[in-house]
């Protein structure tokens, strides 16, 4: 990837808030801010912020957490490319707040994407830009995930062709693609009353999508026409995109996977 293509400067905006009053990380907090658990010796926000500097193609960083007190290392408290957001109560609003200050093109990820790495990074952001689209979307085959560590606890969207996994980038590289924060958090608002999500991508979107009838680029076509811009999915070749820190289990295993890439 990435021959002969213009290679585009991005802000980046990292979601440390806190998850709400229920987090099965409670445990291994040991009274930090669960964006800063230690993974390997290294709190995992800085293993991200670490990751985006390192990868080049990232000029300033926005950590967007609810307390900025609560960065401690001197890596994150200070610097001249990364800056605070104050996190508001969820992320899709987090994410729209902090798209009003930040222009596109901008990268958004999770403190909790411990085995981000500028390899990830680069070639997420190079598939996006070669796409042309609004929004990319990162995914990882549960196929290549289930391969590479069959342990891992996932969740997967079904499609036509096979499961989806979430790797936690998203690249908002137009202006247009700021609709699609907007209904995210429309979205986020109509969790407990889906049916009102019907009216938005229509009866026959979620039927076809209930069947599995739908590709994923398909579905994703249809999203599009409903959210007002091009959204794409950009498939990573990294099975260890799609893991991320959210319980115990996940952070035995992204140890062991960060003990395998730097063995003693």
């Amino acid at each position: 990837m990435g021959r002969g293509l213009k290679t585009e400067s991005y802000h980046a905006l990292v979601l440390a808030g806190r998850r709400g009053t229920s987090d099965p990380l409670d445990e291994l907090k040991a009274g930090t801010h669960p964006a800063m658990i230690d993974v390997m010796g290294v709190p995992m926000l800085l293993r991200v912020v670490r990751a985006l500097r390192e990868s080049g193609r990232i000029d300033r960083i926005a950590i967007s957490i609810d307390r900025a007190s609560a960065l401690t290392d001197a890596e994150l408290e200070a610097g001249d490319r990364l800056v605070h957001h104050q996190s508001l109560p969820s992320p899709s609003r987090s994410v729209r707040d902090a798209l009003s200050e930040l222009a596109p093109p901008v990268l958004v990820t999770t403190a909790d994407h411990a085995l981000l790495t500028p390899q990830i990074v680069v070639d997420f952001l190079e598939r996006a830009d070669a796409s042309g689209t609004d929004l990319a979307v990162g995914v990882v085959e549960e196929s290549r995930i289930r391969s590479a560590y069959p342990e891992a606890i996932r969740t997967y969207l079904r499609f036509r062709e096979g499961g989806y996994s979430g790797a936690n980038l998203f690249a908002f590289r137009t202006p247009a693609s700021l609709r699609a924060a907007e209904f995210w958090v429309k979205a986020e608002r109509f969790r407990k009353r889906p049916w009102r999500l019907a009216g938005v991508f229509g009866p026959i979107s979620l039927l076809l999508f209930a069947l599995r009838r739908l590709s994923l680029d398909a579905a994703l076509a249809r999203g599009s026409a409903a959210i007002g811009c091009r959204v794409d999915a950009v498939k990573l070749p990294f099975a260890e995109a799609a893991i991320d820190v959210d319980r115990p289990s996940d952070l035995a295993l992204a140890s062991e996977i960060l003990a395998a890439r730097n063995p003693q």
